[in-house]
C-alpha cells in the first residue's frame, strides 16, 4: 500500500480523530462485559504454537506469511524441523489502513483462507487488537474474531477483544487490550480475575501487549501505556501467582528482542506479518524498567534489559532510510498533492505581488490570501512533525516551522519567477510556466524536500514511521514459532523471510487442504533471524524475577 496517498492520509487522519472521540464515550471493552467469556486450554505435555502480528496490508507480504504459518513443517535450518502451530496468535493490526467488515475479507481472511482452506486439523486462532483493529470501534474485530467464525482453516474460540489460555507446563498466555493507550476496563480486569483463578504460585506468563511499551518507556519516553501494562501485573498476575517471563507485541513492523541483564525474560517485539517494514537502527541500546517516572515505580524493583537482535539488523535499516528519496516515483499520488499546493501557494502570492492595492485595506485584501496559504503550511508542518513519534513537543514544534519554511521559500521563490515571466515574456509561457511547469518540476522538487525533511529528521528521531512508511517496503518479514516442551522450557524460533513472494500461480487440486496458491517459480525461504531462544519456566535462583 502507497501509505502516503493522499486519500490514505484523509482516511486515516479522519478514522483515528474519530475513533479517539467515540472511543473515549462509547468503549466497546466496558460493552463486551455481556459477551461470553471463558478462560481457554490448548495442549497437554508440550505446545507449538506462533505469533505474528501487523498483517493486511500488501497481498503479497500477507500471504507469503500465511503461506508460511499454514506450511506442514518449516525448515528454517539444515535438520531444524519445525511442525505446524497447533495454535495462531495474532498480536494487533490485523489489516490495514482501517478495520472494516469488507477490509478484513479482503486483506486478512481471504489471503488466509487461500493459505489453508480447510485442514484435517484445524489449528485455533486467538487475536488481539491493535491501533488499526479500533479505528472503527472494534465492530468489524468482533464480528470476525469473536463470534466462533473460522478464519481460513484456523479455528476461532474467542468470545471477547482480551483472552487468558492455560498453556502446558504451567504456562500462560495473556493478552490485554489498552484500547488506545488507555487504561484497562472494569470487566476485563474482573475476567482476568476469574480467568487465572487456577494459576499458582511459580507460574510462567507471556504477556501480549497492542504496543512494546517497555520500550519507550525503558528508554526514558512517555510511560502512560507501560503505566498500564505494569499495573495489570502488580494487579492481577502477581496476586495469582504469575510471574511474567516474556512479552510480545507487534505495532512495530521489525523484529527486536531485548534480554534481561543477568536474568533470563525476555521482551520481543515481532511485527513482521505483512505491513510495510519499520525502522531498528535507531532503537535504544538497554531500557530500565520500570523507569524512574513510573507512576507505579518501586526503586527496589529495577531490571535492564539489553538488545541482543533486530531484523533488519541496524546497518540494513540505515541504509534502506536512504531509499526515502524515490518517494514522488513512489507515491505518485503524495507528488500530486505537493503539485497542487505549490500551485495555489504560488499563485496565491502571485496574487499578492501582482496587485496594484491602494490604502491598508487594498493592502490587506491584496495579501489575505497568501497569508492563510502561509498560515497553513506552517500549521501543517507542525502538525506532521507532532505526528511523529517524538519526545519532545518543543523540538517537533521547531522541525515542523523549519520544514515548512523551506517548503515557503520554495513558493516565494516561484512565485517570483512567475512574476518576473508575466513582466518580460509572452502571455503563453507564463501560463505554461504557472499550469505546466509548477506542478509536474515544482511539485516534484516539493515532494524530494519532503524526503529530505524525512532523512534528516530521522537522525534525530523524528518521523521515523513515516520515513518508512513512505517507501513501503515489503520484504523483510517474520513471525515467532515458539514450544513448550514436556520438561516446562519455552523455546523461541524467531523466524525471517527475506524476500516476499510477487509471482503466484493457481494450484487447483481436489485436496482441500492444500494452498490455492503456489510460487510462481521456486519455493518461498526462511531462515532463523538468530538461534533459538530458550526461556526456562522458573526463576534460577541465582537470578531476580524480571519486573515490569
Amino acid at each position: 500500500m502507497r501509505w502516503l496517498l493522499p486519500s490514505v492520509l484523509a482516511s486515516i487522519g479522519v478514522k483515528a480523530v474519530l475513533s479517539g472521540i467515540f472511543g473515549a464515550y462509547a468503549d466497546k471493552r466496558e460493552l463486551q462485559s455481556s459477551l461470553p467469556a471463558d478462560g481457554y486450554q490448548h495442549g497437554t505435555d508440550e505446545l507449538w504454537f506462533d505469533f505474528v502480528a501487523d498483517l493486511g496490508d500488501g497481498f503479497d507480504a500477507t500471504y507469503t506469511v500465511a503461506s508460511l504459518l499454514a506450511a506442514p513443517e518449516l525448515q528454517p535450518v539444515e535438520g531444524l524441523r519445525l511442525p505446524r502451530a497447533e495454535l495462531l496468535v495474532m498480536g494487533g493490526d490485523q489489516v490495514y489502513p482501517a478495520a472494516s467488515s469488507t477490509a478484513y475479507e479482503d486483506r486478512t481472511k481471504g489471503p488466509y483462507r487461500a493459505a489453508l482452506p480447510e485442514p484435517a486439523d484445524p489449528p485455533t486462532l486467538f487475536a488481539l487488537p491493535g491501533n488499526h483493529d479500533w479505528y472503527d470501534g472494534l465492530t468489524a474485530f468482533l464480528r470476525v474474531f469473536a463470534q466462533q467464525r473460522k478464519v481460513g482453516g484456523w479455528e476461532t474460540e474467542q468470545g471477547r477483544s482480551y483472552f487468558a489460555i492455560n498453556l502446558p507446563q504451567r504456562w500462560w498466555l495473556v493478552a490485554i487490550d489498552t484500547q488506545f493507550s488507555g487504561y484497562i476496563d472494569a470487566p476485563q480486569l474482573e475476567y482476568f480475575r476469574t480467568a487465572l483463578a487456577g494459576m499458582e504460585d511459580g507460574d510462567a506468563v507471556i504477556l501480549c501487549t497492542p504496543t512494546p511499551a517497555w520500550m519507550d518507556a525503558g528508554s526514558g519516553g512517555d510511560t502512560h501505556e507501560y503505566d498500564t501494562i505494569r499495573f495489570f501485573d502488580r494487579a492481577i498476575i502477581r496476586p495469582a501467582g504469575g510471574v511474567t517471563r516474556v512479552m510480545l507485541s507487534g505495532d512495530k513492523h521489525h523484529y527486536a528482542r531485548y534480554a534481561e541483564r543477568d536474568g533470563s525474560g525476555q521482551r520481543i517485539t515481532s511485527g513482521g506479518g505483512g505491513a510495510y517494514v519499520s525502522a531498528t537502527h535507531l532503537l535504544p541500546k538497554e531500557i530500565t524498567l520500570p523507569p524512574k517516572v513510573s507512576r507505579v515505580a518501586d526503586v527496589n524493583e529495577v531490571t535492564t534489559y539489553e538488545q541482543v537482535q533486530t531484523y533488519p539488523e541496524a546497518k540494513v535499516s540505515k541504509r534502506l532510510s536512504k531509499g526515502i528519496y524515490r518517494l514522488p516515483v513512489r507515491n505518485p499520488g503524495f507528488w500530486g498533492l505537493t503539485a497542487v499546493l505549490q500551485t495555489v501557494l504560488a499563485l496565491l502570492i502571485q496574487f499578492g505581488l501582482a496587485a496594484e492595492p491602494h490604502g491598508i485595506f487594498g493592502v490587506l485584501a491584496a495579501w489575505t490570501p497568501a497569508a492563510f496559504g502561509v498560515v497553513g503550511t506552517v500549521v501543517a508542518g507542525v502538525l506532521f512533525a507532532r505526528f511523529g513519534l517524538v519526545r519532545s513537543s518543543f523540538a517537533a514544534g521547531v522541525a515542523g516551522f523549519l520544514h515548512s519554511l523551506v517548503h515557503l521559500i520554495l513558493a516565494v521563490a516561484w512565485a517570483a519567477v512567475l512574476f518576473r515571466l508575466e513582466q518580460d515574456a509572452a502571455d503563453w509561457v507564463t501560463v505554461v510556466a504557472a499550469l505546466v511547469v509548477t506542478p509536474i518540476v515544482v511539485g516534484f522538487v516539493d515532494a524530494e524536500l519532503v524526503a529530505a525533511y524525512l532523512l534528516i529528521a530521522g537522525k534525530f528521531g523524528f518521523n521515523m514511521n513515516e520515513l518508512f512508511a513512505g517507501q513501503s517496503i515489503e520484504d523483510y518479514k517474520g513471525f515467532l514459532r515458539m514450544h513448550i516442551s514436556p520438561t516446562g522450557e519455552l523455546t523461541i524460533y524467531p523466524i525471517k523471510v527475506p524476500k516476499v513472494c510477487h509471482s503466484w500461480k493457481a494450484a487447483p487440486t481436489a485436496d482441500p487442504q492444500t494452498p490455492w496458491l503456489i510460487p510462481a517459480k521456486g519455493s518461498l525461504r526462511v531462515a532463523l533471524i538468530e538461534p533459538p531462544i530458550e526461556v526456562p519456566r522458573r526463576v534460577k535462583s541465582a537470578e531476580t524475577a524480571a519486573v515490569l
